[in-house]
């Protein structure tokens, strides 16, 4: 990579709190490692760093984003944040005080971090390195208002090349298993306190049960679909602790038109 200056936020932009503020250089050169890029995320000129060659954000980040809800003076915790890209863009959308992204990778912490920095968000959002299945000794209990995750899908098994690498772990349940996420939120929320997940349909039935045995009760749900005619394949899940039982079925998402281009529910509902 060559040693150069780039300004990647030349505007003045606009602070959550009201005020104005110049975004100044970074030398890219300080700011990213080997390997990693800066790309940007087209909401309020904030920017993430990412490592294509260890593990990108998808689709599925950028939906949970959208689909859960945050408001003044409400605290939120990420788990499994990655390089960030959950908080940074709830932080753009929502009227939170305080995000935090819990961790256990160190390089995808580390990432995460950087981008708060690059963002200026230092003040609005925390960076925590740390095991998930720690959570509520973390944090304390019943004290977080919103829990969002977007958990490994697939249950660990045979098969894989290299169970240490960044992408099967975001992959697989190689660190923590479902179980693990919804006991963790549970006791780190407050009763009324919301959680959202974005996880894939053929687990729902197992979700849902883990979610009320774990008195989350499912009150909203989304499906995702690639394309109109095609079945879904990840579902949005929005449950309240100690909720009642009644629970919403949204309208579907659908991600792509017939040309294979991003639906206008996408560019214009999430931005993306």
């Amino acid at each position: 990579m060559q040693s150069r200056k780039r300004d990647y936020m030349t505007e003045n932009r606009v602070r959550s709190d009201g005020k104005e503020e110049r975004i100044s250089e970074f030398e890219e050169e300080d700011i990213l490692k080997p390997g990693e890029r800066i790309d940007d995320l087209e909401r309020n000129g904030y920017h993430i760093i990412q490592n294509p060659g260890k593990f990108c954000f998808g689709m599925d980040a950028v939906l949970l984003s959208g689909f859960a809800k945050a408001f003044a003076g409400e605290q939120v915790l990420d788990l499994g944040t990655g390089t960030g890209i959950v908080p940074i863009l709830m932080e753009a959308k929502t009227g939170a005080s305080h995000l935090t992204g819990l961790e256990i990778q160190p390089e995808s912490a580390d990432m995460a971090r950087r981008s708060v920095q690059l963002n200026r968000l230092e003040e609005k959002i925390t960076i925590l390195e740390g095991d998930l299945k720690e959570a509520s000794k973390l944090f304390s209990q019943a004290s977080l208002d919103v829990v969002t995750v977007n958990p490994p899908y697939m249950a660990s098994g045979g098969g894989l090349k290299n169970p240490e690498s960044a992408k099967a772990i975001a992959r697989h349940e190689i660190l923590c298993t479902l179980r693990d996420v919804v006991r963790e939120s549970a006791k780190v929320l407050k009763s009324g306190g919301r959680f959202y997940m974005v996880h894939r349909p053929y687990r729902l039935v197992e979700q849902i049960e883990l979610l009320k045995e774990y008195r989350l009760e499912p009150k909203r749900m989304k499906f995702v679909h690639p394309y109109v005619d095609r079945e879904a394949n990840m579902v949005l899940i929005e449950a309240v602790k100690d909720g009642g039982s009644q629970m919403t079925v949204e309208a579907p998402v659908i991600v792509f038109d017939e040309n294979g281009k991003y639906t206008k529910q996408i560019t214009e509902t999430y931005g993306y």
